[in-house]
């Protein structure tokens, strides 16, 4: 399985190798990643980032509604590490539309 990350493009510029990039930022953290197979794309739209190339934009929407899924990821993981594995089944068993691990 594969995993693509969201991200907004902050500037774009030739990298050394010819090849298009660009600085993306993905939640508080900015990488450099390779453009070159979404050439439409401009600063201000949001990208779907996979090992540090850009495969396909999307829209701010669909980018805030996966930052809100990682958020939610982030809390059950810290909330597994403080209260162990059987406190995060009761949280998804009282969260509306959530999964019973």
């Amino acid at each position: 399985m594969c995993l693509g990350i969201p991200g907004e493009i902050l500037e774009t510029h030739a990298g050394d190798l010819g090849l298009r990039m660009g600085t993306v930022r993905f939640g508080g953290a900015e990488r450099e990643v390779c453009l070159e197979y979404v050439p439409d794309v401009q600063v201000g739209d949001y990208v779907i980032v996979h090992v540090g190339v850009a495969i396909s934009k999307v829209s701010e929407e669909e980018a805030q509604e996966v930052f809100g899924y990682l958020q939610e990821i982030q809390a059950l993981a810290e909330l597994e590490d403080t209260q162990g594995p059987d406190a995060v089944r009761r949280a998804n068993r009282a969260t509306p539309g959530a999964n019973p691990a």
